[in-house]
């Protein structure tokens, strides 16, 4: 199974500092769609490991970092690139929807 980080507001800007490609999903444990959402989050994971740093970023113990994203609808799933931020999804996506923005971004 591929790593999933947790980046803090102390260390986030290190991880996208770090990697090329980093997709990351804000979330909660009381989130009913969140929780559908995590299946699709850990297959991007596995199927990118190497390739995409994936990371799960929990509004309620990492607030700060929800408001500097303003986060305000939960899933929601940010990817970065370089650092910068390149594309944001709200709500329950499919696979596919993922891989083809991940796919596209990794070939640009």
């Amino acid at each position: 199974m591929a790593e999933i980080l947790h980046p803090t507001r102390e260390n986030f800007d290190d991880m996208l500092s770090r990697n090329h490609l980093v997709l990351v999903d804000f979330w909660a444990a009381w989130c009913a769609p969140c929780r559908m959402a995590a299946p699709v989050i850990e297959q991007l994971a596995n199927l990118y490991q190497g390739r995409v740093a994936v990371a799960k970023v929990n509004v309620d113990e990492q607030q700060e970092l929800a408001v500097r994203f303003g986060i305000q609808s939960i899933p929601t799933i940010l990817v970065f690139k370089n650092g910068a931020l390149q594309a944001s999804e709200i709500g329950v996506k499919s696979l596919a929807s993922y891989t083809g923005l991940l796919d596209n971004l990794l070939q640009a």
